[in-house]
């Protein structure tokens, strides 16, 4: 298989390399990802300047890799435009770290990154963790979950997005559907100076312990129960 990996916390972010060393059992890996942190970034794509596109050293060997000076969409629209010479077979995006469950996918640049790779008619797979914890057990489930989902796209409307624990992990949950709330939360914090005022989230989001844990069949109920859960989710244009 042509697999294109990206994500949206960097190139030099520890999730990508663990993706890209499982992921280079089924087929040719090249690696585009953002230059920086572009966590909670969408969809968004940049506009108005150039993207510095630069090759890069990368931890697993026989994979290429380019860090690209723009966002997890802008990466796989410039991987398709003008970096690979052949259209990729699959796009993966991740390990993002931090989970991307319930609301949570609306605003995460690893699912952005996905939806980008779906509109052009590429299957593709988000994949995010606990930011709490090693990458060990992704480490461990990865080359079983991509033997199961290389082979079959959920639909042409669909991706998959799949969520590992870190903590301990009591096995794999499929068909999950995304949860009626978010994993995190985080209130904007108002402060005055210079005569204005200033309003900056924090550093990091707190998990939010005042919502429900979903659905039993939801994506949040799996994680926080220490499941691995796979779900699907639709393109809203498509």
């Amino acid at each position: 298989m042509r697999i294109l990996i990206t994500n949206d916390d960097g190139i030099g972010a520890q999730g990508i390399a663990v993706l890209a060393r499982a992921a280079a059992g089924f087929g040719r890996v090249t690696v585009v990802a953002p230059a920086r942190q572009c966590s909670a970034m969408s969809h968004r794509i940049t506009l108005g300047r150039p993207l510095r596109l630069e090759t890069v050293e990368f931890p697993v060997p026989g994979v290429t890799a380019y860090s690209l000076d723009g966002t997890p969409a802008d990466c796989v629209k410039a991987s398709l435009d003008a970096i690979l010479p052949e259209k990729p077979d699959v796009v993966l995006s991740g390990i993002n770290h931090g989970y991307n469950v319930g609301f949570d996918v609306v605003y995460s640049g690893t699912v952005g990154a996905a939806m980008e790779a779906l509109m052009n008619g590429i299957p593709a797979i988000a994949l995010s963790q606990n930011d709490v914890g090693s990458f060990d057990i992704a480490a461990q489930y990865l080359p079983q979950v991509l033997a199961e989902l290389l082979p079959q796209a959920p639909s042409s409307r669909e991706i998959w997005n799949v969520n590992f624990p870190t903590e301990r992990c009591q096995g794999i949950l499929r068909d999950r559907t995304l949860a009626p709330g978010g994993y995190y939360s985080g209130s904007l914090h108002r402060s005055e100076a210079e005569g204005a005022a200033h309003l900056q989230y924090p550093p990091m989001l707190d998990v939010d312990n005042s919502i429900p844990r979903g659905p039993e069949t939801s994506d949040l109920n799996a994680v926080i129960r220490g499941f691995i859960s796979i779900g699907r989710v639709a393109c809203p244009v498509l």
